[in-house]
């Protein structure tokens, strides 16, 4: 398959147009992939335009690539939204990581009352922006033709006001419905996965009481860095994504 990279000036681009790979993406192709002229890349904006063609020149501080085709790609819909609790370690991290490989349309980290982790004052931008890196990273290898978004963190306060527009389910291991029960209704969803500690019943009543549902992933209890993507696969299935 051949090699992708991300480049904001891909959106302009047209058949025959030249397209440079700069910086780190430069350094990237024919310093670490070895990229060598008239191999084949595929070029994206992150937003949909997906772009073909082969390596003209090649040098670490800068990479030209001659473009012979592009593509725009719909965004998906409905689009599917983790909401992942904060978590120790690099746990979090992980999951934010397979989401994205697997699919995930948006990422809302969330500062659930049980999460060890806390994204405080300057540590909030910090952290937004190391799982915005995860993002990028992750979706080059997925070769995705659009970028989740990662959101601002948000408070439990923040996830009732998403259940007023849009499909909300919990997961916790307590609930009776399980997760391949469901059935698409045309809204987006937002998955809501907790931290290790899981989700507070009094988290759990408010989001509940906003329209959000409880389902049930399965029989085992999985930790936070593996119940997102296992759900995410769950979802594509349903929605016809897979």
């Amino acid at each position: 398959m051949a090699l992708h990279f991300l480049v904001p000036e891909a959106a302009a681009a047209t058949v025959g147009d030249l397209v440079a790979l700069t910086g780190a993406e430069a350094k990237h192709a024919a310093v670490v992939r070895r990229l060598r002229v008239g191999e084949s890349v595929t070029i994206g904006d992150g937003a949909g335009v997906w772009l073909t063609g082969a390596a003209e020149s090649v040098a670490p501080t800068r990479v030209e690539v001659r473009v012979d085709g592009r593509a725009d790609v719909e965004a998906p819909t409905p689009r599917i939204v983790l909401v992942q609790a904060l978590a120790k370690g690099d746990r979090d991290e992980l999951a934010v990581q397979a989401a994205c490989e697997l699919g995930v349309d948006e990422i809302v980290p969330w500062q659930a009352s049980r999460s060890v982790s806390r994204w405080e004052g300057p540590k909030a931008a910090k952290g937004r922006e190391r799982w915005a890196t995860i993002v990028r990273e992750a979706a080059k290898q997925a070769h995705r033709a659009w970028v989740p978004e990662v959101a601002a963190v948000a408070s439990t306060a923040d996830l009732v006001t998403r259940a007023t527009a849009a499909r909300v389910l919990v997961l916790d291991p307590r609930a009776e419905t399980r997760l391949t029960q469901l059935r698409p209704d045309g809204r987006d969803v937002v998955l809501v996965v907790g931290p290790e500690g899981g989700v507070s019943d009094e988290e759990i009543d408010r989001l509940v009481d906003a329209g959000a549902e409880r389902v049930l992933l399965g029989d085992t209890v999985l930790r936070t860095s593996t119940a997102g993507p296992a759900a995410i696969a769950v979802l594509s299935a349903a929605l016809g994504r897979w």
